[in-house]
C-alpha cells in the first residue's frame, strides 16, 4: 500500500497531546508539566491538552471524541500520545474516519497506540510508532538525543535517519511519583550488538506492525485486510511490552501471524531490543540477558520458518526502551543486510 504522508507541522504549530489509552497525567502531573515544558521548548511546538488528557477513568467515547476534536480542528497540526494502555481497542469503532480523510495529521504513538495507528494505516495515512511524552520527554534529565532527532524529523524536517545504537538501555524509569523521575533517568545497562539474519541484501519499503501482543489483538478483531498482499515488499515492525511475554508466547504470535501469510509477505523484519525486567519483575542481569536471548531465537525460528528470504535485524532500540528511536509506520525505511545498516525516511 502506498500511504498518505501527512504535511510536517512548522515552530509555533500547535499540536494535540492526548491520552488514547491511559491518562497517565492524571496521576503524575509533575512529569507531565515538564515534558509539556519539553515539547514546547525542543520542537517550538505548543501542545494543546484536551479534557480527558489528564482524565482518569475516561470512557472510549469520552477519548474518542477528543480524538476525532484534534484532528477535526484545522488548527492541530499533529496528535501525539501521552503513553499507552490496554483498552484502546474499544476507542477505535467510535473514531471518525470523515474527519482524518479531511485533514490528514502525523500520530505519534507506539504500545497500545498500536490500535490508533493500525486504523489510520487501514484509512491510509501513515504515521510514527514511538513517542510518548511520559515516558520519553517527561522523566530524566534531558532527553535522549536518538529520541529528540528522530521526534524532530517525524513533526517538523521530514529528513532522512541513519537509526543507531546509542549504546545503553533501560526497561523503566523512576516511579513517575518519585520527585527523582524528574532529573534522573532509570537503571541503565550496556547494549550489545544487533543480531542479523537472512540474505545480504538490501530492503527498501513501506513499515506495518507495532506491539506484537496489540497486533494479535487488532488481527483478532478482524481490523486488517483480507488479503495478506497488502504488505507485500514491505518492512515489518515488531516488538513486545513492559508485560513480558515469554519467548514461548512471542513465538506463539508469530507462528500465527506466519500462517496468516504477513510474515511471508514482507521482505524484512525489525525486532526491538524487548523489555526484561520491570517494576512487577525485577529481574537480575543473568535473567534479563537469557530473555532477550531466547525471544531473539524463537524470533528467527520463527521468521527462518514462513520466510527465509527476509532480512532480519533484531535488538533494534524502538517500542519500550529508553532511548528510542521513532519510526516511520508506512513511511519508507531501508534494511540493508550487507552493510547492516538501517535508515529511516521521515516525509
Amino acid at each position: 500500500m502506498t500511504l498518505l504522508r501527512p504535511p510536517k507541522a512548522r515552530p509555533g504549530d500547535r499540536v494535540a497531546v492526548l491520552s488514547p489509552s491511559l491518562a497517565a497525567p492524571g496521576f503524575a502531573p509533575a512529569v507531565h508539566d515538564q515534558a509539556m515544558a519539553r515539547l514546547a521548548d525542543l520542537t517550538g511546538l505548543v501542545p494543546v491538552e484536551y479534557p480527558t488528557t489528564r482524565k482518569l477513568g475516561a470512557s472510549a467515547q469520552e477519548r474518542a471524541r477528543d480524538i476525532n476534536a484534534a484532528f477535526a480542528d484545522p488548527s492541530i497540526r499533529a496528535v501525539l500520545a501521552t503513553v499507552g494502555g490496554e483498552d484502546q481497542i474499544t476507542v477505535i469503532s467510535h473514531l471518525d474516519a470523515e474527519a482524518v480523510r479531511a485533514d490528514p495529521k502525523p500520530f505519534l504513538g507506539y504500545s497500545d497506540n498500536t490500535n490508533l495507528l493500525q486504523w489510520l494505516w487501514s484509512l491510509g495515512v501513515a504515521g510514527f510508532y514511538g513517542g510518548s511524552t511520559q515516558v520519553h520527554l517527561g522523566p530524566g534529565p534531558q532527553v535522549d538525543p536518538v529520541h529528540l532527532s528522530s521526534l524532530r524529523a517525524a513533526l517538523l524536517t521530514g529528513e532522512s535517519l541513519e537509526i543507531t545504537e546509542p549504546g545503553e538501555s533501560e526497561d523503566f524509569g523512576r516511579d513517575w511519583l518519585d520527585p527523582r523521575a524528574l532529573t534522573e533517568f532509570g537503571a541503565r545497562e550496556p547494549t550489545g550488538p544487533w543480531t542479523w539474519t537472512g540474505p545480504a541484501r538490501t530492503v527498501t519499503g513501506p513499515t506495518w506492525g507495532g506491539c506484537l501482543e496489540v497486533l494479535q489483538w487488532v488481527l483478532a478483531a478482524g481490523r486488517f485486510p483480507a488479503d495478506p498482499g497488502v504488505l507485500e515488499g514491505g518492512v515489518l515492525l515488531v516488538e513486545t511490552s513492559e508485560e513480558l511475554p515469554s519467548a514461548r508466547e512471542v513465538g506463539w504470535i508469530l507462528r500465527a501471524m506466519g500462517e496468516r501469510g504477513l510474515l511471508s509477505a514482507v521482505d524484512a523484519v525489525l525486532v526491538a531490543r524487548p523489555p526484561a525486567s520491570s517494576f512487577a519483575d525485577l529481574a537480575d542481569a543473568g535473567t534479563r540477558a537469557r530473555r532477550r536471548a531466547e525471544q531473539r531465537d524463537a524470533v528467527i525460528e520463527v521468521i527462518g520458518c514462513y520466510n527465509p528470504e527476509a532480512v532480519v535485524c533484531v535488538g533494534v532500540p524502538f517500542g519500550h526502551t529508553r532511548p528510542q528511536w521513532v519510526l516511520p509506520h508506512g513511511g519508507t525505511m531501508t534494511v540493508d543486510g550487507a552493510a547492516r545498516r538501517i535508515t529511516a525516511d521521515y516525509s
